[in-house]
């Protein structure tokens, strides 16, 4: 086979080095207990078996890793695409190409939760349903929680609003604010194309009992290359408290949204082109898979 063709599986430098990001996870949780059936082995697998569509079907890169101390966060960040793999990439990333690795703790929405299924994969994979309680027993414990302030309504927007930022809730700064725990803002650029929007499903959605299903032309996501931005913290103001103004806590969640906005507008400024990263991965494999064959015959 050739080394093209290696790419689109897990390759050997990757499956050691996965080996030893949960040889230091099991260090750290080896005397955590998990409310919601946490398991750090299927964590595993599941890393094993995404690594290639994050490498060679996404080529995510991670910008900004210097950014991050060891240490609980709040990482608040844009969310992007009609299906949510932005939330599934930005935990990879923070497994994989960020010291100390860490297993993100992404607050996820009521309906999935209870979905039958998928609602326990996702809470043995690391999610959370998304309530000041579980989040501050989670900081409590030493966790970085990873939230989509935007909600639902950042993945169901309209195409000419891609990368548009719906107005954050502000749940998250009181968590923020109870626990003194630090914002770390990044962006998710790509993600918005995977799944080219036809319309919104409203009837069947709500039919469904769900908050949003919007439909797209494709059923799997398009090859779009993925750029994860990682800022600077952003520390909680040492005279803000529970009791602090709800004018205060507007302004300060302002300033957390507006630096996506500019992280998200310096990202697309430096984006990959989108065809060029599908045409040339496969032509280049193909130009090798027909040499192959012609020096077989």
């Amino acid at each position: 086979m050739s080394n093209e063709a290696h790419h689109w599986f897990l390759s050997p430098e990757d499956d050691q080095k996965i080996t030893e990001v949960f040889k230091q996870l099991r260090v750290r949780y080896q005397d955590y207990k998990d409310p919601w059936g946490f398991n750090l082995e299927l964590c595993e697998n599941a890393l094993r078996k995404l690594m290639p569509l994050y490498r060679s079907y996404f080529k995510v890169r991670v910008f900004g890793q210097e950014n991050i101390q060891d240490k609980p966060y709040l990482v608040v960040g844009n969310h992007t695409g009609q299906i949510p793999l932005d939330g599934m990439l930005v935990t990879i990333a923070f497994a994989f190409d960020v010291s100390p690795p860490r297993i993100l703790r992404a607050m996820v929405e009521r309906f999935l939760a209870q979905m039958p299924f998928l609602g326990d994969l996702t809470a043995q994979t690391g999610s959370i349903l998304g309530d000041r309680a579980n989040c501050e027993y989670l900081v409590d414990h030493g966790e970085s929680i990873l939230i989509f302030p935007e909600g639902v309504k950042g993945i169901s927007k309209n195409t000419p609003d891609y990368y548009k930022l719906r107005p954050f809730s502000q749940g998250f700064y009181r968590i923020a604010l109870q626990k003194k725990t630090p914002i770390l803002p990044i962006c998710v650029i790509g993600a918005e194309e995977m799944f080219p929007l036809v319309f919104h499903a409203k009837k069947l959605a709500s039919m469904l009992k769900i908050p949003s299903l919007p439909i797209s032309a494709n059923f799997l996501p398009l090859p779009s290359p993925i750029d994860i931005y990682i800022g600077k913290e952003i520390p909680v103001p040492e005279h803000m408290n529970l009791e602090s103004t709800d004018k205060e806590i507007k302004e300060n969640v302002f300033h957390i949204e507006n630096t996506i906005k500019k992280m998200i507008i310096h990202g697309l400024a430096n984006r990959r082109p989108f065809f060029d990263s599908i045409r040339k991965p496969i032509s280049k494999y193909l130009i090798q898979e027909f040499r192959n064959k012609k020096n077989e015959a």
